[in-house]
């Protein structure tokens, strides 16, 4: 048997080093520890950011409609011969005869509670009013949302990987043209020609509306479908055209990247290399672009929906800026503004989880 030749003083030393076994899982270390925290850092920075964010937009959809040269209680009686006193216990109802910075804390202590007070002209509680027109809206932009999303990736993709191609250039000027009509120019030609109709082409859609009223079942589902065609064109061609300039720019500037040619090199055909490794670097601009316009999607399009008669958010402000009823316009922008506001700050916080490079 042989003997063991450590030393006793190095057994001891050894020992004195180890220590008793740990009790539970060791603490996280390293760069994966530093990370996390650099990343939680970053999100409680940008929540910080969006509350900041949204109080200034409460502030501002205060004051900003009030800059508006005219008396809301003479709007409401419509011209009306009403007397002084008649006038005066209008602006007492609705509170525009008190000061100014009581009115403000009045609305801001309201807001923070979801209570944007009572709309001057439908005399309802205006938060009634926005859930009453926010499915129209939701069904109308998100329908759209999802269409121009997908057309405008594939086509982008496609135009950037044949640059300089018929089909490139065409598309590519198309989507010039299309991002650069206003929306509610196109929805106007959109229904003289295909509602009203021009020469050989019969009016085949209805000028506008959610639907006709008078259908149930699935009869009303395509009859809400069939209003929705003109409305639904005029938001794809415009979101569509934006998305693919976007995707077509970011695809190009990585097309030049060495981990393309190395992928060439491993032998793996042009196909696999765009959907695997190009693609998935180049949609980070889109990702962004993306979140942005989710933000519309409850926003809505103010100008689309006025001039299709489209019962949503847009509509409902465009009738509360012609009064101008001040708590349906103050309720209203701040919703948009929210919604565009939590957009912004979900990309935020999920494009480091994309790029390792943001938020360090």
């Amino acid at each position: 048997m042989t003997a063991d030749s450590t030393p006793a003083l190095v057994k001891q030393a050894d020992a004195d080093t180890d220590g008793p076994a740990p009790a539970g899982p060791p603490a996280a270390r390293g760069p994966r520890a530093r990370n996390t925290k650099a990343y939680l850092t970053y999100v409680a920075a940008k929540i910080a950011g969006a509350a900041v964010s949204l109080f200034a937009v409460l502030v501002t959809s205060f004051f900003l409609f009030r800059l508006i040269p005219s008396d809301p209680v003479k709007q409401m009686t419509g011209g009306r011969r009403v007397s002084t006193e008649q006038l005066e216990s209008l602006r007492h109802q609705f509170g525009l005869d008190q000061p100014m910075w009581q009115q403000f804390t009045t609305y801001v202590g309201d807001a923070l509670t979801g209570d944007f007070g009572t709309s001057f002209q439908f005399h309802a509680p205006v938060m009634d009013k926005i859930v009453e027109a926010l499915p129209a809206t939701l069904l109308l932009t998100g329908t759209a949302y999802v269409l121009y999303s997908a057309l405008g990736i594939w086509l982008g993709t496609r135009t950037a990987w044949r640059n300089g191609s018929t089909s490139d250039r065409f598309n590519t000027a198309l989507a010039l043209t299309l991002y650069s009509v206003p929306s509610f120019w196109l929805g106007l030609l959109l229904i003289i020609v295909f509602s009203v109709g021009i020469g050989p082409i019969p009016g085949m859609f209805p000028t506008g509306g959610l639907d006709s009223g008078n259908e149930t079942g699935f009869a009303y589902v395509l009859d809400v479908a069939h209003h929705m065609v003109l409305p639904v064109i005029t938001l794809v061609a415009v979101g569509y055209a934006q998305t693919l300039l976007v995707m077509r720019s970011s695809l190009l500037d990585e097309m030049g990247s060495d981990y393309l040619t190395t992928a060439r090199a491993k032998g793996l055909r042009d196909d696999a290399v765009r959907r695997k490794h190009a693609v998935p670097n180049a949609m980070l601009p889109t990702f962004t672009l993306m979140f942005v316009n989710l933000g519309q999607v409850v926003a809505g399009q103010i100008l689309v929906e006025t001039v299709f008669s489209w019962p949503g958010l847009g509509g409902l402000f465009y009738q509360g800026l012609s009064v101008p009823d001040l708590p349906l316009v103050q309720g209203l922008f701040f919703v948009f503004a929210t919604a565009v506001i939590l957009a912004n700050t979900l990309a935020d916080v999920l494009y480091p989880l994309l790029d390792p490079r943001v938020g360090r």
